[in-house]
């Protein structure tokens, strides 16, 4: 297994990170009850993940049983600490609740200490702002890294390209958790930018957010060939020396094969040869939004340039699916997600004049939303969404 320094940590971490948000029952609370099943399915994957060389394993306190289910599961299989590296994220909006928090979580991973602590979605500028407050939860992981508690500093987002660069120029982190994938090139900036301050990239979830790719449409398979497009994104991501590591929510041990795959040793050439068929399709697109974001902010609170990035893969590559999981999203997901859906645009015209592509915005959101929307989809998404609520609110009470 390929390991790679984790920027100014100076950890040496393993390019595939065992991520810990999809084991078997992983999100029904309570959190602390541990389903003998999902025990199993932890302990079987973490096994066969040391055993493969992954030494960096991430999980996080909103992944619900994830970190009780590491704790039983490390301990039942005996491993030694200094063979693991732990990464666990949390959102604390103050001082005193960080420290409680991060208190309560070496409980539960029945650990002494965290290798890595990521401020869990600095997502917009509010966020930002309540993270690195003065007295608030970033100043107190300071003094819980000093006091022995954690060992590096981070933050995660899913937040815009502009709030990611605001967070990584206050130098208060070690490492940073971002998407970035070849179906999402946005957040190039931001990885340049960690790279040149010795910051640490972390690449969230590249096969299910970079585009379902254990599922490719069939452009996208005969793009790759004869790569998989699981190897082919891999590869991508860690042809950028700024990139350390990739996520991968393994859950199945034949999980293993198929992610490993992006470690085949295979020529330049080959992967050189699928990156040029693979940016043909989008090449030849008319009407293409090259994601300026000049269009926004949008009155309606559209996210503009991902509903048109949505229609980019749809047109080029026929991403369908992966085109229907992410739009019908909307609307739900809060900060993690923002923005309405395309079909609440009032055409009232202000994005027209700022788009450089003089694109013809409003016709393309109502023709992205009629191809993409489901409305099975959306009420799962909000039935899920309002559950979580319920359940937050439940355990609040109580």
């Amino acid at each position: 297994m390929e390991t790679r320094r984790f920027g100014k940590t100076e950890e040496n971490i393993s390019v595939i990170t065992l991520g810990g948000m999809r084991f078997k029952n992983v999100w029904n609370s309570p959190r602390a009850d541990l389903p003998a099943e999902s025990v199993r399915n932890c302990i079987e994957i973490t096994r066969q993940a040391l055993e493969l060389g992954i030494n960096h394993i991430e999980t996080a306190h909103g992944y619900m049983k994830s970190e009780n289910l590491y704790g039983v599961s490390l301990k039942e299989l005996g491993v030694p600490r200094q063979s693991f590296k732990m990464m666990t994220k949390g959102a604390p909006m103050t001082g005193e609740e960080t420290r409680a928090l991060v208190e309560e979580q070496l409980v539960s991973l029945k650990l002494d200490y965290l290798d890595f602590y990521g401020w869990h979605g600095i997502n917009n500028e509010e966020r930002l702002q309540a993270a690195i407050k003065p007295g608030g939860p970033v100043e107190v992981l300071h003094r819980l890294r000093e006091e022995g508690l954690i060992r590096h500093i981070g933050f995660s987002t899913h937040g815009s390209l502009d709030v990611i660069l605001q967070a990584l120029k206050t130098d208060l982190f070690s490492f940073v958790n971002l998407h970035y994938y070849y179906f999402f090139q946005r957040n190039l900036a931001a990885v340049r930018l960690a790279g040149e301050k010795d910051i640490g990239v972390f690449i969230i979830s590249p096969n299910e957010k970079g585009g379902m790719l254990w599922n490719p449409s069939q452009k996208v398979e005969q793009a790759c060939n004869p790569l998989t497009a699981i190897q082919f994104n891999g590869q991508f991501c860690l042809s950028h020396p700024e990139v350390t590591t990739l996520s991968m929510g393994m859950h199945e041990p034949e999980h293993f094969t198929q992610n490993l795959s992006i470690l085949n040793n295979l020529s330049s050439s080959v992967f050189q040869e699928a990156h040029k068929k693979m940016d043909a399709p989008i090449a030849s697109l008319a009407d293409v939004c090259t994601f300026c974001a000049e269009c926004l902010p949008c009155s309606e609170d559209i996210n503009i340039p991902e509903v048109l990035r949505f229609r980019n893969l749809l047109k080029a590559y026929d991403m369908q699916d992966y085109g229907r999981f992410r739009y019908n999203m909307l609307e739900s997901e809060g900060h993690w997600f923002p923005g309405n859906f395309a079909s609440k645009c009032t055409e009232c015209g202000d994005c027209l004049p700022r788009c450089p592509e003089k694109l013809e915005i409003p016709k393309l959101l109502f023709e992205t939303h009629k191809q993409l929307f489901d409305r099975k989809s959306w009420i799962k998404s909000r039935l899920s969404h309002y559950v979580v609520g319920v359940g937050k609110f439940l355990r609040e009470l109580f």
